[in-house]
């Protein structure tokens, strides 16, 4: 099974979001089937076959999500990011700001989808193969 070391070396080549879909056929050679990323911290839960789970330590300080979800705002930021507009920290600032808590990452189905903190999807983009 798939290491955090492992998952560290792929994310290691993501400068920005326009590295995103490569990074997920990264995940997928390793056997990761979905994983959660929580943006308060930037920890991640990642699932494999057979129930096998491991989790990622925090990657920053808490950030504040804001209590209600902004799709608008989420959607440029997002579209910023894939454009190589910004980095992986600035991003995650932004997606706090616009209320996103996490996105989940469905390797079989190849979506990423951003909820809000009562759990409503924000919105969902189908991944791009590279």
């Amino acid at each position: 099974m798939f290491t955090i070391d492992q998952i560290k070396e792929a994310h290691s080549k993501v400068k920005s979001g326009a590295d995103f879909p490569q990074y997920i056929q990264d995940l997928i050679a390793l056997g990761v089937i979905h994983y959660n990323t929580y943006v308060k911290d930037g920890h991640t839960v990642y699932w494999g076959c057979d129930n096998y789970r491991i989790q990622s330590p925090p990657k920053y300080d808490n950030l504040q999500v804001a209590d209600v979800g902004n799709m608008s705002d989420f959607i440029h930021h997002l579209n910023a990011h894939q454009a190589g507009e910004t980095d992986y920290p600035q991003f995650c600032k932004d997606a706090a700001d616009d209320g996103v808590e996490k996105w989940v990452v469905d390797m079989v189905e190849m979506t990423c989808v951003y909820y809000d903190r009562a759990g409503h999807k924000i919105y969902e983009e189908e991944i791009p193969t590279p």
